[in-house]
């Protein structure tokens, strides 16, 4: 028998997660402490089902929907599930504490994956019981548009596990990424990392405005960046191929990041100007709105994409 999945946490990442897995055909149960969060849960999840079904990228968002209860005590999410997707609050001794009550109400085969951004596993489950069973499976949001996954073992979390882990999240349609070792901020984290560093760099010394250097993403690197990574890309861009690639520009790259050899925080000068530049652009009462926006071109994005990995065969 297939066992329900348990969802802890019901904010923007756990809600996410929540579709991701009864879009799947698996049954979910969704915890929150916060008693107003799961009352606009279902609201929510309908709306965005609704935006789903609009772009084709699911058949009937009813049945979609009727796969997931919401349950008001810990132990109905995770009793008696073999996978719990862990999505509180971003915060070290929050998420100690839910998993310590987790690893006392779960049973000792049950597969915990945090949903951290940043914060390795070792530093919330250190001691625990089950600790063997616990790791970060980090999404980006909202999981059910952006597919990739990085599964990263905690040094005691088992190999058995990471395997679990994996074959689930590739299941569900979600692209797993396994990283070998924990390392803050993960791989993703820190690939953005390294071009936010330069995009504040440039900025701060008034080379480019915010729009310009977004623009430089969005209709460009992003393009390609869209279906193939930065090795794919560069392997492609020399005519020998990366090798050709890197003796050609390794140079050039090499002086970029030594004239960053002494990164510097983001001032709390530099941040009004941008913010100044960012709301002048975008009111924050419009914020919202412009999410909205960002996942509807996502959902664009994402069918668009499932019917080319359809005609290609993949």
């Amino acid at each position: 028998m297939i066992k329900p999945i348990g969802v802890v946490g019901a904010g923007l990442v756990g809600s996410g997660w929540a579709i991701v897995f009864a879009r799947a055909g698996r049954e979910v149960r969704v915890f929150d402490s916060e008693a107003r969060t799961l009352e606009t849960l279902p609201d929510r999840l309908r709306a965005n089902l609704r935006d789903l079904a609009e772009f084709e990228l699911i058949d009937n968002p009813d049945e979609v929907f009727a796969r997931i209860s919401v349950v008001d005590q810990l132990a109905d999410a995770v009793g008696e599930v073999d996978y719990v997707q862990e999505s509180v609050f971003e915060r070290t001794d929050v998420k100690r504490t839910i998993y310590e009550q987790l690893d006392d109400v779960v049973g000792p085969d049950t597969v915990i994956g945090s949903s951290s951004s940043g914060i390795p596993a070792s530093e919330f489950t250190d001691g625990l019981d089950h600790r063997a069973n616990y790791l970060v499976v980090h999404p980006v949001n909202p999981p059910y548009l952006v597919p990739v996954v990085e599964i990263v073992p905690a040094p005691w979390t088992s190999d058995t596990a990471v395997e679990k882990a994996t074959r689930l999240m590739d299941s569900v349609g979600q692209v797993p990424v396994q990283v070998r070792r924990e390392v803050s901020g993960f791989v993703l984290n820190r690939l953005q990392g390294a071009l936010l560093r330069e995009a504040w760099a440039l900025y701060e010394e008034g080379y480019a405005s915010l729009e310009d250097i977004d623009k430089t993403v969005s209709a460009g690197l992003g393009r390609r960046w869209s279906f193939m990574g930065p090795f794919e890309t560069i392997d492609m861009n020399a005519p020998g191929g990366i090798r050709d690639y890197a003796e050609r520009l390794g140079g050039l790259y090499l002086d970029i990041a030594r004239e960053r050899a002494d990164p510097q925080p983001w001032s709390k000068e530099l941040i009004a100007k941008a913010e100044a530049e960012r709301r002048a652009a975008l009111p924050l009462e419009d914020l919202g709105k412009r999410s909205q926006w960002r996942d509807r071109r996502l959902m664009a994005l994402s069918a668009h994409m499932a019917d080319r990995l359809a005609a290609d065969g993949k």
